[in-house]
C-alpha cells in the first residue's frame, strides 16, 4: 500500500469519505521533525494495509485543510473516522509510539 498524496482539492474524497480509518501526516519540506517520521509513516502504510488509509498532506500547498483541522505546528498526525478526528498526535514520534497511537484509536 502507498501513501496517498492528499490535497486541499482530493481531502473530501479521500478522507472524509473514506470507509476505512484515515491517518493524515501534517507535513512541509523544510520541517526536520516531518523528515524523521515520513519513513515510519510510509512503514506504517504497508503494516496496516486494509485497515487504515495513510495519507500525507503538505501544509504549504494545502493550506486550507490544514487551516480546517487547526493544525498549528508540525508533524501533526490526525486519525480520521468517517470524516471526523478521533485522535490528534503533534510532534515526531518512534514507530512504537505511532503504532500504540493507531492500534488505541482505529
Amino acid at each position: 500500500m502507498t501513501v496517498v498524496t492528499i490535497t486541499d482539492d482530493n481531502f473530501e474524497e479521500e478522507v472524509s469519505s473514506s470507509e476505512t480509518p484515515v491517518l493524515v501526516d501534517y507535513w512541509a519540506t523544510w520541517c526536520g521533525p516531518c523528515k524523521m517520521v515520513g519513513p515510519i509513516v510510509e512503514e506504517i502504510a504497508t503494516e496496516f494495509e486494509g485497515k487504515l488509509k495513510v495519507g500525507k498532506l503538505d501544509v504549504d500547498n494545502n493550506q486550507a485543510s490544514a487551516a480546517k483541522q487547526n493544525v498549528m505546528s508540525i508533524p501533526t498526525l490526525l486519525i480520521f473516522k468517517e470524516g471526523q478526528v478521533v485522535a490528534q498526535q503533534v510532534g515526531a514520534l518512534s514507530k512504537t509510539q505511532l503504532t500504540e497511537f493507531i492500534e488505541t484509536h482505529i
